[in-house]
C-alpha cells in the first residue's frame, strides 16, 4: 500500500475526522516487535521501571516516582495491553529492579498472569490506580505480593494517589500538578490549565511531556503554550465535526448525545452536555468510543462494561466487539460508526430497563 493514501498530512478536516491516524493501518505484529524492542533497550540495567498509561495521569505519576527516588525506565501501557507490558518488565528488567504500575486497571485474571515471574525478583512492586476495580481481581494482586493502593474512583487522580503513597517531601508544585491533572481526569473542568495538561502529554513524547512538568509543575512555559496554540487550530476543527454529526437520543430517563469522529473527546461531551445531553458517546474511527457523564447521569463505567471497557462514573471508555475484519472498519468509516454505536445504546438501554432498588 503506498504511504500516501495514509499520510495525515495531505487529509482535509472533514476526511482526518472520518479516518483513524496512520498507526492503525500498520499490523500489531509489526508495532508489538518494535514495542518489544524498545521495552527490552528502556528495561536494560533499571534499578526502577514504571508502567504507566501515557496520559496526562500516568505521565505525572512517572514525574512523582522519579522525584522521589531519581531515574526509572517509562514503559508506556494501555488497559488492553497489560499483560505484555508486565511481561516484558518480568523478562527484560534487571533482577531487584522495584516497579512500580501506575493509572491502569486489569479487565479480567489474564491481564495479570506474568505478575507470578514478576514477583519473583527480589524488586518492591507498588501498584498505584484510582479506577473502579473488581475484587476479585484486587484480591488476586494483593496475594501475589503486590502493595496495592487504589485511591477513591470519584475523587481521586492516580497522581493524586503517587503524591500520598509515596515517601518523599515533594516541593509545592507537585501537588499542584496533582490538582490539575486530577481536574482534567475527574472532567472537574474548574482549573483551565488541566485541558493544557491533557492536551500536551496527548502532543508531545512521553519523555519530553515529564520533563516539562518535573521542572514547571502545572505551569507550563511559553514554548508549550506556543505549540498548544499552534495544534488547536485543527484540534477545534474536529471537535466542530463531531459535535455537527451528533444525535441526541432519548434512552429510558436519559437523553444521550452520540457521534462519531477522530477528536478530543472532553470538550465534545461538554458541546452535547450544553445542548441537554445526560450523557456523551463518541465513537472514533481506530473502533474504540468514550462515555461521558454528567451530574444526571454517573454510570458511565457501567455502560462500558457491558461493551469490552470500564472506567470511572463519568468518564469510560470501551471498544465493543464488533469488528471481525477489515470490510468491517470500511463499513464502520463509511457509515460513521452506527454497529458501535448501536451496540453502546443498546447498553444504555440495557441498563434503563434494570430494576431500580426500592
Amino acid at each position: 500500500m503506498d504511504e500516501w493514501l495514509i499520510d495525515d498530512e495531505r487529509l482535509s478536516i472533514e476526511r482526518k475526522s472520518i479516518l483513524p491516524g496512520e498507526g492503525f493501518f500498520y499490523p500489531d505484529t509489526v508495532e508489538e516487535a518494535k514495542r518489544e524492542q524498545e521495552a527490552a533497550e528502556r528495561l536494560e540495567e533499571a534499578e526502577g521501571v514504571v508502567v504507566a498509561d501515557p496520559d496526562a495521569d500516568g505521565l505525572a505519576c512517572v514525574a512523582l516516582v522519579r522525584e522521589a527516588f531519581g531515574a526509572a525506565a517509562l514503559l508506556p501501557a494501555s488497559p488492553h495491553d497489560l499483560d505484555r507490558a508486565l511481561a516484558w518488565v518480568a523478562e527484560y528488567a534487571e533482577s531487584g529492579a522495584d516497579v512500580y504500575v501506575c493509572d491502569l486497571c486489569p479487565d479480567d485474571a489474564a491481564d495479570l498472569e506474568p505478575l507470578a515471574d514478576l514477583t519473583a525478583s527480589e524488586g518492591d512492586i507498588r501498584w498505584f490506580d484510582h479506577h473502579q476495580w473488581d475484587p476479585d481481581l484486587t484480591t488476586l494482586v494483593r496475594d501475589a505480593g503486590v502493595d496495592l493502593t487504589v485511591g477513591e474512583s470519584e475523587e481521586e487522580c492516580t497522581a493524586d494517589v503517587a503524591l500520598r503513597e509515596l515517601d518523599a517531601d515533594f516541593e509545592a508544585r507537585f501537588a499542584d500538578l496533582a490538582a490539575a491533572t486530577r481536574d482534567h481526569d475527574l472532567w472537574i473542568r474548574e482549573d483551565p490549565r488541566s485541558d493544557d495538561l491533557a492536551d500536551l502529554a496527548h502532543w508531545l513524547e512521553p519523555e519530553e511531556y515529564i520533563e516539562i512538568v518535573r521542572e514547571h509543575g502545572a505551569d507550563l512555559p511559553p514554548d508549550a503554550e506556543e505549540l498548544l496554540a499552534e495544534r488547536r487550530i485543527e484540534k477545534e476543527a474536529l471537535i466542530e465535526k463531531a459535535v455537527e454529526r451528533a444525535e441526541l437520543r432519548e434512552i429510558g430517563p436519559w437523553t444521550v448525545g452520540v457521534t462519531y469522529g477522530r477528536c478530543s473527546q472532553n470538550e465534545v461531551a461538554e458541546a452535547l452536555r450544553e445542548q441537554g445531553a445526560d450523557a456523551a458517546v463518541i465513537v472514533k474511527p481506530a473502533g474504540s468510543a468514550s462515555i461521558r457523564g454528567t451530574e444526571t447521569f454517573e454510570r458511565a463505567h457501567e455502560v462500558a462494561a457491558q461493551v469490552n471497557g470500564g472506567g470511572h462514573p463519568k468518564a469510560a471508555g470501551c471498544k465493543p466487539d464488533v469488528y471481525d475484519d477489515m470490510l468491517d472498519y470500511a463499513h464502520h468509516w463509511t457509515t460513521r460508526g452506527a454497529v458501535a454505536k448501536q451496540a453502546i445504546v443498546d447498553a444504555f438501554r440495557r441498563l434503563s430497563e434494570e430494576p431500580t432498588e426500592s
